[in-house]
């Protein structure tokens, strides 16, 4: 995770250090998103995915995913934009099994899941940027 790719610019230290903040920056950012929706009237979920915080967050993991390219803040990049991914895909299959009457339990049972599977994304990551360590990331696709 510390090489860098032919077709990227290396990074220098001190720009390492401005995208460690950004990054610790994107993980508030969704932090606060999980700590409005366990405080407010929305779903942890809900409010991980259609809060301005999050959004925001997520648009400047895309913005900034090429500066970060080839270090080891690549992989939470990659962790923070699939956390929001599969936390909307988890949005929608709950929305097609409220459709039927007897989906609703399993809606309820999923929301609350992947509501405390955002959590842990935000708590993991976060705890491993702290610790200055990268995110587990599978192998390049070909």
């Amino acid at each position: 995770m510390s090489q860098i790719s032919p077709d990227s610019a290396p990074v220098r230290t001190g720009d390492l250090g401005n995208l460690v903040t950004l990054t610790h920056l994107i993980y508030a950012l969704h932090a606060f998103a999980v700590v409005t929706g366990v405080v407010g009237s929305a779903t942890i979920i809900g409010s991980f995915v259609a809060s301005l915080p999050s959004i925001v967050a997520v648009v400047l993991n895309y913005l900034k995913r090429g500066a970060v390219r080839g270090t080891w803040l690549e992989s939470h990049f990659r962790w923070q934009i699939r956390t929001f991914w599969f936390a909307l895909l988890w949005i929608v299959i709950a929305l097609f099994l409220v459709l039927s009457f007897i989906g609703i339990p399993f809606a309820l049972a999923l929301v609350a899941g992947a509501g405390l599977w955002v959590i842990y994304r935000v708590a993991r990551g976060w705890w491993n940027l702290l610790d200055r360590s990268g995110m587990p990331m599978p192998p390049p696709q070909p």
